[in-house]
């Protein structure tokens, strides 16, 4: 289809309520489980990459889980949780928390030891070395984790879409392969190539604010 054509049915499809239904929707579950897998891989993370008692623990079994290929849960999530919200939340959350986990541990690692020796010869107890030195100096290395696996999110949320959904982009480009619309296909595989880079890009602009002082957001 020619440009004019995408833009008029993707004008179209915002007029009748229809790209705004498949935008929230979208939205919302990767929203929810972006920050459900954010929320756990954090503090996981942040214990592997500090105690080698947790690396030697969990590090080996998150390793082996992420190279298990996230297409192959789809079908295992509809049986678990049914085609619901719940199935798009569960294969974002495979998709990403793995991954993350191992990067925030990376991420932790590379807090320099003598900032950790400091803290051991001033007498601070584990947790406060912990909250204190380690967590604060590896936030900026987190908080560009989060900003990649992000863009995964988006892709395994479309993958979910795809195949078990009523709504959603991905449910959109699946109903629209059917009738040959690839005037609407192009809108809303360029719709998502905008979402991830504006979601990319408000992330790097926080990474600016929020860590101003540390040479990693220059």
């Amino acid at each position: 289809p020619s440009p004019g054509s995408v833009a008029t049915q993707m004008a179209k499809l915002a007029a009748d309520g229809t790209l705004w239904l498949d935008l929230t929707a979208s939205a919302y579950r990767i929203s929810i489980g972006f920050l459900i897998a954010s929320a756990l891989s954090i503090p996981i993370g942040v214990l592997i990459g500090s105690f080698r008692s947790w690396e030697a623990g969990i590090e080996p079994l998150v390793d082996f889980i992420r190279y298990m290929p996230v297409v192959a849960f789809v079908p295992l999530s509809i049986l678990w949780s049914g085609t619901g919200d719940t199935q798009k939340f569960l294969i974002i959350f495979i998709g990403t928390f793995f991954q993350q986990v191992l990067m925030i541990m990376d991420n932790v690692k590379r807090v320099p030891a003598d900032f950790i020796g400091l803290g051991r010869t001033l007498g601070l107890p584990d947790r406060k070395i912990l909250t204190r030195i380690v967590v604060p100096s590896a936030l900026p290395g987190i908080w560009d984790t989060l900003r990649i696996s992000l863009g995964w999110a988006w892709t395994w949320l479309v993958l979910a879409e795809l195949v078990a959904a009523t709504s959603g982009l991905g449910y959109r480009i699946t109903v629209s392969q059917r009738y040959f619309q690839t005037n609407t296909i192009i809108g809303y595989i360029l719709l998502l190539g905008m979402l991830g880079l504006i979601t990319d890009q408000v992330m790097k602009a926080l990474e600016k604010v929020l860590f101003r002082q540390d040479g990693h957001s220059q």
